[in-house]
């Protein structure tokens, strides 16, 4: 008898079993699964290709070499060069010339010898826009290049070429219009504008000032100066904190602010989405202009005690080839100049915490906690317990 319920006992776990795949037609569920999507396809090109990654432990060097690196993950404004500071502004193409000619008597060549005709012992040459060639025309004197010329220089100029016909010339030349010494301000700024750069000169940060500052915080905008062919971009919180890269500007140049939210995802064994601040997801936004693996973590809320690791905590990214192998690490069996690498740090460890709390995470980072080995095998119980307890319920309405 007892054999017999034993026996019964078996087939019903085992029917239950080969139940459960035939009921996903009969559970809900929002989207195809796995098995459905393969099943169906007309063209499979599935891969088992691998892709090929270092795996390296953290040290206090390599946190220095990486963090020196995340820190000028963009460029610096101070390789630009070019920038011009305080001096006499030079005529551009596109600016407004005023010309005035004074003699020291009349009878010369721009003034009359009838003294009532005309008062004073001046002219005023009609105002005039320097050419695409750079150029401006002066009666008698001619056509006179005076693009990259002072207004000074330019006078002396027409002094010389005139002295011979005119009675002691002078010649007084003054930009009326500035549009060729001009610099634009665009994008994610309160007024974007473009003016004219003055006689002193103008810093980054003054002419960021002067289209109304950025409408984002420093630590998510990103500006980019254009000039000539060549283009930097680097945050603004960086050049906020580094005077050198508070440059000059030059005329024609092209500042654009963008605004660029940093962000870091985590997986694994953190506390589920939702139950940290209602946070509903694993991307988390950077709220300031440098953040460690520490600070990440306690974002997301810390290692879930009844799951993590703590031994195995990760951080994945794209690394640089060269500091990968300064820091020892063989990277002669990996291609590119980029290398898939996995940062692994202990967090059972205190030395584990300083380096977690000194290396610097990037825009993009993904950070992974694994579970604690024990896990699977509660996973396999916790499916296996609601079948057994199916069978024992059965079974005990069967006798």
């Amino acid at each position: 008898m007892i054999e017999g319920r034993g026996l019964r006992r078996r087939h019903v776990v085992i029917a239950l079993a080969l139940l459960m795949p035939g009921c996903a037609g009969f559970t809900p569920q929002d989207a195809p699964n796995g098995q459905s999507v393969q099943s169906s396809a007309q063209v499979s090109a599935l891969s088992d290709e691998r892709v090929n990654y270092a795996l390296v432990s953290m040290s206090p060097d390599l946190v220095r070499a990486t963090n020196t690196v995340t820190a000028a993950s963009l460029g610096s404004m101070s390789s630009l060069g070019g920038g011009r500071g305080g001096g006499d502004v030079t005529i551009g193409i596109g600016d407004i010339v005023s010309v005035t000619i004074f003699e020291a008597a009349s009878g010369g060549l721009f003034i009359p010898r009838e003294a009532g005709s005309r008062s004073g012992n001046f002219v005023d040459i009609p105002r005039q826009q320097v050419d695409q060639s750079g150029s401006i025309t002066v009666p008698y004197a001619g056509t006179i290049r005076v693009a990259g010329m002072t207004a000074r220089a330019v006078s002396g100029v027409i002094r010389d070429r005139i002295k011979d016909r005119a009675i002691d010339p002078q010649a007084v030349v003054s930009v009326a219009e500035q549009r060729g010494n001009q610099i634009s301000i665009l994008g994610d700024v309160s007024a974007p504008l473009r003016f004219a750069i003055d006689p002193g000169g103008i810093r980054l940060l003054g002419a960021i000032a002067r289209a109304g500052g950025p409408r984002s915080p420093a630590y998510e905008t990103v500006v980019t100066v254009k000039r000539g062919t060549r283009m930097v971009r680097q945050m603004l919180s960086d050049i906020i904190k580094k005077p050198s890269d508070d440059v000059f500007m030059s005329p024609g140049d092209v500042i654009y602010l963008s605004r660029e939210p940093r962000f870091f995802l985590v997986f694994g064994s953190t506390p589920s989405p939702g139950s940290i601040g209602g946070t509903n997801n694993r991307r988390f936004s950077f709220e300031n202009d440098r953040m460690t693996l520490a600070e990440a973590i306690a974002k997301a809320g810390g290692l879930d005690g009844s799951r993590a690791n703590s031994k195995a905590v990760y951080v994945l990214r794209a690394e640089a080839r060269t500091l990968l192998e300064r820091g020892g690490i063989d990277t002669s069996t990996l291609a590119g100049e980029r290398i898939p690498t996995v940062y692994g740090v202990d967090f059972s460890k205190p030395d584990g915490l300083f380096l977690a709390n000194s290396f610097q995470v990037r825009d993009r980072d993904v950070i992974f906690v694994s579970e604690a080995p024990s896990i699977e095998l509660i996973k396999m119980l916790n499916v296996i317990s609601p079948i057994t307890s199916s069978a024992a319920n059965i079974d005990s309405i069967g006798r």
